[in-house]
């Protein structure tokens, strides 16, 4: 079976920077799914799995604008260090690097801390990737056509998909 729209794709991926360092991967034997054609991905990372079937191995590489976003240099703020959340509850301590949740009007988002002060911290809102032109490695492991309760919830279901 071929990747067509309402099919569920389960791959396994790396994914790497422009000097080719591994950035991210799947699991050994713990692919990831997607309903194809319901933005569970990237577009233009989608349309480069259009047409494959199991087996299928590819590499897609993506300018900024196709992966995590060109870069805003605006979207570097100060805040009180009391809106951010860590990976430990009650974390207090920041250093530059570290990533943080943020409390917004919103809901939480994902920073990077940038500098720290005594009750103020600059944090960047940026993905961490934007700016960067990234390579997808792509193995495809199993096509399928998804289920009715799959294109009406608009996500993959079962291993290596949502569970609701």
């Amino acid at each position: 079976m071929l990747v067509a729209k309402n099919t569920v794709v389960r791959f396994s991926y790396q994914l790497k920077d422009q000097a080719g360092e591994l950035l991210e991967a799947t699991d050994e034997g713990k692919p990831v799914a997607y309903l194809h054609g319901h933005n569970g991905l990237m577009p233009a990372l989608e349309a480069e799995f259009e047409g494959k079937a199991a087996g299928d191995s590819f590499s897609a590489t993506l300018a900024p604008v196709d992966a995590f976003g060109e870069r805003d240099d605006s979207a570097v703020h100060r805040v009180p260090a009391k809106h951010l959340q860590g990976a430990e509850p009650g974390q207090k301590q920041w250093k530059p690097g570290m990533v943080a949740l943020l409390e917004t009007e919103e809901g939480k988002r994902q920073v990077t801390v940038v500098k720290v002060g005594k009750f103020m911290v600059t944090v960047d809102v940026n993905h961490p990737l934007s700016g960067k032109t990234v390579t997808f490695e792509i193995g495809i492991e199993d096509v399928r056509e998804a289920t009715a309760e799959e294109i009406q919830h608009g996500h993959a279901h079962g291993e290596g998909g949502h569970h609701h």
